[in-house]
């Protein structure tokens, strides 16, 4: 469920590449500055990500398990978290906080600052939700566990859908890249809520109140042209402890502050609140945070007979074909229909073999679907989900992976 990791051409924003303070070394910034290079940010994630495969299937595999489940913190507030957790609710956090600036300043002053612009993103991330689970419905009708199996093909995995697109579409239109995020964001906000709805038997109104005021000061502050990070800070960790005290996903908390960032300057100012934090906490977000994630999520033992049974058992197909199949037809095709009848608009520079490309991305469920799978099912079923989805996220990756480059060719020589 990463700042930005995508290496696509900038057409709307302002550049990122530029500093915007000389207060570190040499050495320091242009090590920062190598981190925020997007292409750089996905190979650090896909290294990650084997590392993670290989370790966990591995004779040293044990080590790796006793590691992610070690725990560290206070039972206060419900804080005594695995490192597993923490990476995944604590550092994530981090990076949706840079996706929430960036996705803030599309919708202000980008791409998405036209209503029509920013509403097909929204409808074809639902259009991504709801064909995959009627498709793993219908494959999985008569299992046991249909009922059970059809909220995993419905997410997707953000971190590593930008960073597939960061390897491999560098001549696309940055519209692609919005779109994706944007896209992305509503997709896991949509998984957040089925987690919510479905598997959490708890929910704390009080600690989410004291979100919502948390919040509201953020917010209250940013508006009075407050810029002490003494004040920020605090706050900051303050509605990350109270959204994951309440019971709701923490990363809903980094999100929910980087929309509430400010993004226009004011004429006494270099650049704007949300382009300085963005700019400054990238480096963290593309080098430390989305790796650790991938390290400690992705590394998920899978047995021979759990990938012998992926292509018989109507759980394995269902959860594959919803993945694979269901998130490009559901995304494409309620695209579609929006813009045919005006209600949405295309995003710039993008025709349909890129929406199709972009759209092969949301089939890259990965860790989001890995964790509904453990939620919704016991262990040994959970294990041919997780085989599935492993599966699928890889040929999805590698479909988009293909079309993208092809699209991304068309794009340099026109």
């Amino acid at each position: 469920m990463p700042g930005s990791l995508v290496g696509v051409r900038e057409t709307c924003t302002p550049s990122r590449e530029q500093p915007l303070t000389n207060r570190h070394t040499p050495r320091l910034s242009e090590f920062a500055r190598y981190l925020r290079t997007e292409t750089v940010g996905g190979l650090v994630l896909l290294a990650a990500t084997a590392l993670a495969l290989i370790w966990a299937n591995s004779p040293l595999g044990d080590s790796y398990r006793d590691l992610r489940e070690t725990r560290v913190g206070t039972e206060f507030l419900h804080l005594n978290l695995t490192v597993g957790d923490w990476a995944k609710d604590g550092l994530l956090a981090l990076f949706f906080f840079v996706v929430g600036l960036e996705l803030k300043r599309e919708l202000v002053i980008g791409e998405l600052s036209r209503f029509k612009a920013a509403l097909l993103p929204v409808i074809a991330a639902l259009g991504g939700m709801v064909v995959p689970a009627l498709l793993a419905l219908l494959i999985a009708a008569g299992d046991p566990l249909a009922g059970q199996v059809w909220p995993i093909p419905v997410a997707t995995d953000i971190a590593f859908a930008l960073g597939v697109l960061a390897l491999t579409a560098r001549h696309m239109p940055s519209s692609a890249r919005v779109f994706l995020l944007s896209l992305a964001v509503v997709d896991d906000l949509g998984a957040i809520a089925l987690i919510a709805t479905l598997f959490t038997s708890k929910f704390d109104f009080i600690a989410f109140g004291v979100s919502v005021v948390l919040l509201a000061l953020y917010w209250y502050l940013q508006r009075k042209r407050i810029t002490s990070p003494w004040l920020y800070v605090p706050l900051a960790i303050g509605v990350w402890i109270a959204v994951h005290t309440s019971g709701i996903h923490a990363t809903v908390a980094g999100v929910a502050l980087g929309l509430l960032t400010r993004v226009r300057k004011d004429p006494y100012e270099k650049e704007a609140p949300a382009l300085r934090l963005e700019h400054r906490l990238q480096p963290w977000s593309a080098g430390v945070a989305v790796p650790v994630f991938a390290l400690f999520a992705a590394g998920v033992p899978i047995g021979a007979d759990a990938l012998g049974a992926v292509f018989t058992e109507r759980i394995g197909l269902a959860i594959m074909i919803g993945l694979v199949a269901g998130k490009l037809l559901g995304i494409v095709g309620f695209s579609l229909v929006a813009v045919k009848f005006k209600l949405a608009a295309m995003p710039s520079g993008l025709g349909w073999r890129d929406m199709g490309a972009v759209a092969m991305l949301g089939g890259v469920g990965f860790t989001v679907s890995l964790l509904i799978a453990e939620l919704s099912l016991a262990e040994a079923d959970a294990e041919l989900a997780k085989a599935a989805v492993l599966i699928a996220s890889a040929a999805a990756s590698l479909l988009a992976a293909g079309m993208l480059a092809k699209r991304s060719k068309a794009h340099a020589d026109s």
